[in-house]
């Protein structure tokens, strides 16, 4: 399956959120497995590198100090990469379930019970079977991605 985010982060945020959590109520640790595709501008390394040269220098000071320093370098990052996500286009989200030939029932059931809940249903959500000729392409990438 293949949901198309936009730009619009915190969607995608949470509908891998959401299937976290179902992965781990139902026990689906292999059968379902996903990867976030987003186009990542040479900009943004730059902008993560960057804050991480005033940590190090501020390592020597006192304990609570470096502490202070990891914790704004954190929010300093999250806000790059909020403020990077929308200028760098789509954000994708692909879903690969893995169900044996006997499980055909659930299988058909989270086909069905995805796309329905709330943040993959304005994700223009789309079922890839094997049988579609684009099924090669989107393997690959799925593969690809990290």
């Amino acid at each position: 399956m293949k949901f198309e985010f936009g730009a619009d982060e915190e969607k995608a945020q949470s509908a891998r959120h959401k299937l976290d959590v179902w992965k781990q109520a139902f026990r689906l640790d292999k059968k379902l497995q996903y990867k976030l595709e987003r186009p990542e501008p040479p900009a943004m390394e730059a902008v993560a590198e960057t804050p991480e040269k005033p940590e190090k220098t501020a390592k020597p000071a006192s304990a609570a100090k470096s502490k202070t320093k990891g914790k704004s370098k954190d929010a300093v990052s999250a806000a790059a990469e909020k403020s990077e996500a929308p200028s760098n286009g789509k954000v994708s989200l692909l879903v690969r379930l893995y169900f044996s030939s006997h499980e055909k029932l659930s299988e058909q059931r989270w086909l069905d019970r995805i796309p329905t809940e709330e943040p993959f249903k304005s994700a223009s959500p789309k079922i890839i079977r094997q049988t579609d000729p684009e099924f090669e392409s989107s393997d690959k990438l799925f593969e690809d991605l990290q």
